[in-house]
């Protein structure tokens, strides 16, 4: 299978690219979502080697701040079973899990963030989701071009 493009979004102050700089071995699990539109892109899409576009939102300004992979596929979010998570699930079953999250690894913060005003003015990214009128989800499809484009905007080359 072909390798696809994502975007993930996380607010920095809860977990940033460089959090996931710091983190052992640069890599971290994606969990706490609670969407099922994100939930099924995580469980079912999502392969390992695929790309991440690490978008940093509620920030000023939000934009992608680096890149990572997928290092391990859907599997079930262990938060939704535990009690004293925020992200917990009184109705979820361990035999048949609610939520599911991915594992990531760095691939590079870029030198500056690609924000999105600076994102909106591209018109090679005119059909982007992120782009799009009361688009929020937390994970969402890139096009192979648009990760293309927005590679170029953050590294400069």
């Amino acid at each position: 299978m072909a390798r696809r493009y994502w975007l993930m979004k996380s607010e920095p102050e809860t977990f940033s690219i460089e959090h996931l700089r710091r983190a052992p071995a640069q890599t971290t699990v994606w969990d706490g979502v609670r969407n099922y539109q994100a939930r099924n892109l995580l469980r079912d899409e999502m392969a390992v080697g695929d790309g991440v576009l690490f978008y940093h939102s509620s920030a000023d300004p939000p934009g992608v701040a680096g890149t990572a992979e997928v290092a391990r596929g859907g599997y079930p979010d262990a938060s939704q079973f535990d009690p004293k998570s925020d992200h917990y699930d009184a109705d979820a079953r361990r035999e048949e899990p609610r939520w599911y999250m991915v594992d990531i690894k760095l691939g590079q913060v870029f030198p500056r963030l690609v924000g999105l005003p600076e994102l909106r003015e591209n018109p090679a990214l005119s059909d982007m989701v992120l782009l799009r009128k009361g688009s929020r989800l937390s994970v969402q499809p890139v096009t192979a071009k648009e990760w293309n484009v927005i590679v170029k905007l953050g590294t400069g080359h």
